[in-house]
Order: structure tokens, then C-alpha cells, then sequence
């Protein structure tokens, strides 16, 4: 057993032992005690050791069993392929294919397209022969697939290593609340019913969130109208997106602990994240200690001690550094800030560099813009797309936003002007990543005529 491992072994035993009767994880109906989680994921870690060799794939709902099986593989050390549920059958497919597996658990709406691929159900698994398939990476204990801006996901090759070092940062021995998405009101990679989302958050007196800025925005204004309250929450990571600092501030105004962080998956998650006692408004905080962060000369964030072993089907990676292609600085004390995309940033007929997901995510916190896609390559003025949160929204209400959200930009990042969307972006139209990030080039080829009759 790789030491990484060995030392992770002993600190859930050490759980066991100080924590007994603590709840480490609950589900909808489930909960287990720190007790009962090592036997919980021994018998599973048994069942795979006694399993033919082969890539195993998880392919379920938010549950304790899911965690369980997650764990079992990792002390199994076998590869583990971890795939959302909002993956269209395509990419699922895909994923199946690619890393080759030969077990699969999954939830019934993947049933027919197993059967369609060759495996037959044995137990609780669905099993074929393992296929040939790209060579993993020496030591690939996870694959998890970034859907990136194509539409056909990649597979990010990570180490038991990388995994527990970042673990490791994070471990508090705290209770875990693993909900179904269906109970927390999430639907695909971006529909949320956000009566029933924060619901969820009120009833389940949970005292920590990590949610992306569309989810924030929805907690912040809920707070802000008096349907729910801070209540117990006291540390909310926010994350996957950029954030705009009047959001932050609203957070500020009515109590909310939000702390904004930076991972990536190719970085097996959390990179940076503000801190109680050490936090700096706008920023994505402070490295952690797992990792080392430096800014290349071009601006672009390079990261260390915590990086992917390849992409599978594609060559291993060798740098010790990873190029994020994030743009960013320091501050003087060490907080790191981001500054956009490197390979989205545009430059205007004047000369002038923007960053479209700076201005994106100022439109998108108005509380009347739900989806903003901001354009300006090789234009005197920029130009936006952008679907409101109410379908029933008039434009006046959407242009006073647009003025609103000009009056804190500088001239050359204001939206000069704009069109709504004929229909929200989303994954299925392929205007939409898998985790629910603009696709710009498909964007601009879907919508480029409506683009080519707004007057400059």
C-alpha cells in the first residue's frame, strides 16, 4: 500500500477511535458513524479485490454509497472513473470506452446503454471483459472527466499522491452530508429549483457550503429578502467560476461567510481559498500547503506539488508545473487574484485586453441577468448576449441592468451593446460546458448573425 495511502488508513482509524459515535456521513435516509465507516468500506474494498482487473466506473447519485465505493477503489487500488449524472449518454458513453472498464455501478438510467455496449448485470455491478483501451498513466488511482471546451470530455489521470495530499489540507473530521440531487432541487449541470435548494441548506442545520457563484447568488438573495437566514452557516467556499466583488459584498452586508477559493481538476481540486483570519476580498486566497503557485511571465498561473499525471489517450505530463491557463498576480501579502481566462481574453479595435468573464460575472450578479456572453474581438465596442433570470423580464429592466453594471466598469470592458438570447445557453444546445461554462466558440457560430445585426 503507497504510503500516501497508508497514512490516510490511520487518520480514519484515528477517527474511529476519538469520534466513534460522531456522524461521518448522511444521506437522504442514511447515516454512519465514524465507527461503522471503515467496515463500510472494507467489505466493499473486498469485493473489488476479489473482482477481475479493470477500471472501475461510479456512475451514481450523491449518496454515502457512493463515497463508500469511492473509498473502496482507492484502497483496492484499482482506477476509478468517477461520471456525473448530467453527462449526455455520448459522453458517458465515451467515458466507457476510453478508460476501458470492466465494472460499472451506476444508477438505472445508464441500464440500456451498458447493455447497448456489451456488459451484462452480476450482482450489483454491470461487467464486461475490460476493453482495450488508452494506457494509463503509471499510478493513476481516479479518472475524472472535465468536459473542457469541447464537447467531448477529457480524462484527467490523477495519483493516490495528488488526491490525499489535498485531503489531507482539508480534513477536519466533520459530518458529511451527502444529499441526492433531486432533494436539493438540481437538475442537469445548471437548472436549479432554488426554493427547494435552500430548503434543503435551512433544514439540514449544516454549518459549511461549497457552491459555485450562480448558487451564492441565489443563497445571498434569499438572505436578502427574508425567506431564510444565515442560521447555522459559518464557512461558505465558493468556487468554478469568477465572482464579482459586489456579490462578495452583498455576502459582507447580511453576515454570510464566503470565502472564495481556486481549484482545478487537473490540480485534483483545491489549489487557493480564503481562510477565517486570512482573507482578502476579490481574492482566491492564499496556496495551500500541498501545493506551490507562481505567475509565468505572460501572467499565466503555473502550479506545483499536486498535478495530474496526463490526460488519458494523450502524452503523460512531465513538467512538475502546470500552466492552469488562468491569469493572475500576487499581492503583496501573498493572495492570489485572478484575472481571467488566457485563451478568452479579447482585444478590441482600440487595442485594449478584456477579459469577458470580468464583465460576464458583473452582469450575471444584477439579480435580473441569469446568462451574459460578452464579445468584443476585433470591435470598436463590446457586445453581449443575455438570457434574464424571469423569461418575462422586458428589456427595459434587462438595459437598466446593463447601465447599472457599465457605471462600475471602466469604458473599455462596458457592454455598448446587447440582444437577448432567443433561449437560454445550455449543454444540450452545446452552448454550455458539461459545468456550465460559456462554450465561445460554439456561441459565437450558433449566434452570429443575431451578433452581426447589433448597430456599433
Amino acid at each position: 500500500m503507497p504510503h500516501e495511502l497508508e497514512r490516510f488508513h490511520q487518520l480514519l482509524v484515528t477517527f474511529a477511535r476519538d469520534h466513534a459515535d460522531a456522524i461521518a456521513v448522511q444521506g437522504a435516509t442514511e447515516r454512519f458513524t465514524y465507527r461503522q465507516l471503515l467496515p463500510e468500506v472494507g467489505l466493499r474494498t473486498h469485493s473489488l479485490r476479489t473482482c477481475s482487473p479493470g477500471p472501475l466506473v461510479l456512475a451514481l447519485d450523491n449518496s454515502p454509497q457512493l463515497l463508500f465505493w469511492d473509498l473502496a477503489a482507492l484502497f483496492a487500488e484499482r482506477p476509478c472513473v468517477i461520471v456525473p449524472s448530467f453527462f449526455s449518454v455520448a459522453q458517458f458513453s465515451h467515458c466507457i470506452e476510453q478508460s476501458g472498464a470492466s465494472h460499472v455501478l451506476c444508477d438505472p438510467q445508464w441500464h440500456g446503454t451498458l447493455a447497448e455496449l456489451g456488459f451484462a448485470q452480476q450482482d450489483v455491478f454491470w461487467v464486461r471483459e475490460a476493453e482495450p483501451a488508452a494506457a494509463l498513466p503509471a499510478g493513476t488511482a481516479k479518472i475524472t472527466y472535465t468536459s473542457g471546451s469541447t464537447g467531448k470530455p477529457k480524462g484527467v489521470c490523477l495519483s493516490v499522491e495528488a488526491l490525499l495530499r489535498v485531503a489531507r489540507a482539508l480534513m477536519a473530521g466533520a459530518s458529511l452530508l451527502l444529499y441526492p440531487q433531486a432533494q436539493l432541487g438540481m437538475g442537469g449541470a445548471s437548472q436549479v429549483d432554488f426554493k427547494r435548494l435552500l430548503g434543503a441548506v435551512a433544514l439540514s442545520g449544516a454549518q459549511s457550503l461549497i457552491v459555485v457563484p450562480q448558487l451564492l447568488m441565489g443563497l445571498i438573495t434569499a438572505i436578502e429578502r427574508g425567506l431564510m437566514q444565515v442560521g447555522a452557516l459559518r464557512f461558505v467556499a465558493v468556487g468554478g467560476a469568477r465572482v464579482a466583488p459586489s456579490l462578495l459584498a452583498r455576502a459582507e452586508a447580511i453576515g454570510l461567510p464566503v470565502f472564495e477559493g481556486y481549484g482545478l481538476s487537473e490540480c485534483a481540486s483545491v489549489v487557493a481559498l480564503n481562510r477565517p483570519g486570512a482573507a482578502r476580498r476579490g481574492s482566491v486566497g492564499k496556496p495551500l500547503p500541498h501545493v506551490q503557485v507562481r505567475i509565468a511571465e505572460d501572467g499565466e498561473v503555473l502550479v506545483a506539488g499536486s498535478v495530474l499525471l496526463g490526460y488519458l489517450a494523450e502524452p503523460p505530463v512531465c513538467d512538475s508545473w502546470w500552466a492552469t491557463g488562468d491569469l493572475g498576480h500576487f499581492d503583496e501579502e501573498g493572495y492570489l487574484y485572478l484575472d481571467g481566462r488566457k485563451k478568452h481574453q479579447f482585444i478590441t479595435s482600440f487595442g485594449r485586453n478584456v477579459n469577458p468573464e470580468w464583465v460576464e460575472a458583473e452582469l450575471t450578479q444584477s439579480g435580473v441577468i441569469a446568462q451574459a456572453f460578452v464579445h468584443g474581438e476585433a470591435l470598436p465596442k463590446n457586445l453581449a448576449l443575455l438570457w434574464p433570470l424571469d423569461p418575462a423580464t422586458p428589456d427595459t429592466l434587462i438595459d437598466q441592468a446593463v447601465q447599472h453594471c457599465n457605471a462600475l466598469l471602466p469604458d473599455y470592458a462596458r457592454v455598448h451593446a446587447w440582444r437577448r438570447l432567443p433561449c437560454p445557453l445550455s449543454s444540450t444546445e452545446d452552448t454550455l460546458t458539461a459545468n456550465g461554462r460559456p462554450r465561445r466558440e460554439a456561441i459565437l457560430r450558433r449566434y452570429h448573425s443575431l451578433l452581426s445585426d447589433i448597430p456599433l
